[in-house]
């Protein structure tokens, strides 16, 4: 099957490592040309030189903090002085803080809107003018919370969900230019973001981190945690030609952990 992605060119962020560096590295084997981005440049450098050397897409990387909008507009720039258009943009942030309600001031909920709600807004703004005119796709990472809330993480509970809104106002107002938008969904990937949260709720029980993942790996019926490349994997069929009419769905990518229909 052909995905049609080879000299496309797409622009990845937060993806110097976990999920975004996951999809980077399959997009690039499938021929893409792709931006990474994050505010790390060592960690920057090593993916882009890792990702290189598979020989397939090209990789550059712009630094950038996106919960700025000047960093976010430079990082679109330097994508198309270096590639040309965009194709496919992958909006994609760190998790905020774990706590409940109680635990977060003004500021720490500002902080997550700008983190996680804001900075997807914001992309899609600047690289919607190469999409309207080529047609695209648009893939924005959330969370299996937009299903079934996370205990522990009411900051991401609330903001993946605006995510889901967003996107599927986006379908229905950008279908007319070809653009596909959907919202992609990880359950429990085995990223150090889940190892971090595993080792949170263990210090929270008093036991080791083992028995922490067992137990959730136990309430999987696939009886693991998903890989990176998985998750990835499922994201490329997303934005490849081989979709072409999937658009305004939010999609779980979580071994069957969630429950709700």
């Amino acid at each position: 099957m052909d995905l049609n992605l080879v000299g496309k060119t797409a622009l990845v962020m937060a993806s110097s490592q976990g999920l975004g560096k996951a999809v980077a590295t399959e997009l690039v084997r499938e021929g893409t040309n792709v931006m990474i981005s994050s505010r790390n440049t060592k960690k920057l450098k090593k993916v882009q030189e890792e990702l290189n050397a598979i020989g397939k897409g090209q990789v550059s990387f712009y630094t950038a903090d996106i919960t700025k909008k000047e960093d976010i507009q430079q990082l679109v720039k330097e994508t198309q002085k270096v590639f040309g258009s965009v194709d496919i943009l992958i909006n994609n942030a760190g998790g905020p803080p774990s706590g409940s309600f109680e635990d977060f001031s003004d500021e720490d909920w500002e902080n997550a809107f700008q983190l996680n709600l804001l900075s997807y807004i914001r992309a899609v703004r600047e690289v919607l003018p190469d999409l309207k005119e080529n047609g695209g796709k648009i893939i924005n990472i959330a969370s299996s919370s937009i299903k079934q809330p996370i205990s522990g993480l009411i900051l991401s509970n609330t903001f993946r969900l605006g995510i889901v809104g967003l996107s599927k106002t986006l379908a229905e107002e950008l279908g007319p230019y070809n653009i596909l938008v959907n919202t992609v969904a990880p359950g429990r990937i085995a990223t150090d973001r889940i190892a971090e949260l595993d080792e949170i709720t263990a210090k929270k029980q008093n036991v080791s981190m083992k028995e922490i993942t067992r137990k959730a790996q136990n309430a999987i019926p696939l009886g693991r945690y998903g890989t990176p490349e998985e998750f990835a994997k499922f994201v490329v069929f997303l934005v490849s030609d081989v979709n072409t009419y999937v658009t305004g769905s939010a999609l779980m990518i979580d071994g069957g952990s969630v429950k709700s229909i």
